[in-house]
């Protein structure tokens, strides 16, 4: 019984150990990038493929179907890029599941999960389906469907200036998503921290003298199933003056 009372401990010990070490290194395959200047000289083979690395979702949390990204929703937590990014253009495909759904991109993240909320410091590019402002009332009364509509904001402590105010947070000024099941695009601008963001062929939304310039890309399990497809990075050149951030 002794024995059996010391081993036990120690089992869990390892497990739980084992199991953060496999969600630190597991990885998937999935999207693009390429550097503006091979772009503009036409160079061949400057494209590579993304890896991204599991920080705290399950093994089975992300799925690679394809040209698809699919994505279970459970648990709430993160992937991230391999590389650390700071002047980029965005173009990522995506579309919910299920009603109500949440996801989203952060950029310039640390890629650290805060324990109580799961997910990390960074730059926000929000993905809600329209039923969520059915799903969640506020005292009984809808919220505006801007708020699911690309929202942009700081998260974790990061700080931005909305262009489009609603609290410290920046809204749509224009509702072009479409509803579960159908593809959006975004197209996201990030340069120096200032971010733009085009919903379906226009730019609908933006945030400047965001206080992480440099970092990460996440994406974001939040609760319900979301796929992803055509996720291309264009690096641009890098600001000088941009600090190294503490990672």
């Amino acid at each position: 019984m002794k024995i059996y009372k010391f081993v036990l401990p120690l089992l869990l010990v390892l497990s739980s150990n084992h199991l953060r070490v496999y969600a630190q290194s597991e990885s998937i395959s999935f999207g693009h990038a390429v550097a503006l200047e091979n772009i503009i000289n036409k160079e061949a083979g400057g494209e590579h493929t993304l890896r991204w690395l599991n920080v705290n979702t399950g093994p089975g949390t992300w799925r690679v179907d394809g040209e698809l990204l699919k994505c279970t929703g459970k648990p709430i937590g993160v992937m991230r890029s391999e590389k650390i990014y700071e002047n980029f253009i965005l173009h990522v495909e995506w579309r919910h599941m299920e009603a109500g759904g949440n996801s989203g991109v952060f950029i310039w993240s640390d890629a650290k999960p805060d324990a109580k909320t799961r997910l990390p410091a960074g730059v926000e590019v929000q993905m809600l389906e329209l039923d969520w402002v059915n799903q969640h009332l506020q005292d009984g009364r809808k919220p505006p469907i801007a708020y699911v509509h690309g929202e942009l904001f700081g998260a974790g402590g990061t700080t931005t200036i909305p262009d489009n105010p609603r609290g410290e947070r920046s809204k749509s000024i224009e509702n072009r998503c479409k509803g579960k099941g159908e593809w959006n695009t975004y197209d996201v601008i990030c340069v120096d921290g200032t971010v733009k963001l085009s919903v379906n062929g226009r730019f609908v939304n933006g945030v400047r003298n965001a206080s992480s310039k440099k970092g990460y890309l996440c994406l974001e399990s939040e609760g319900a199933a979301t796929h992803f497809r055509n996720f291309k990075i264009i690096e641009l050149p890098p600001n000088a003056d941009v600090p190294k951030p503490n990672l």
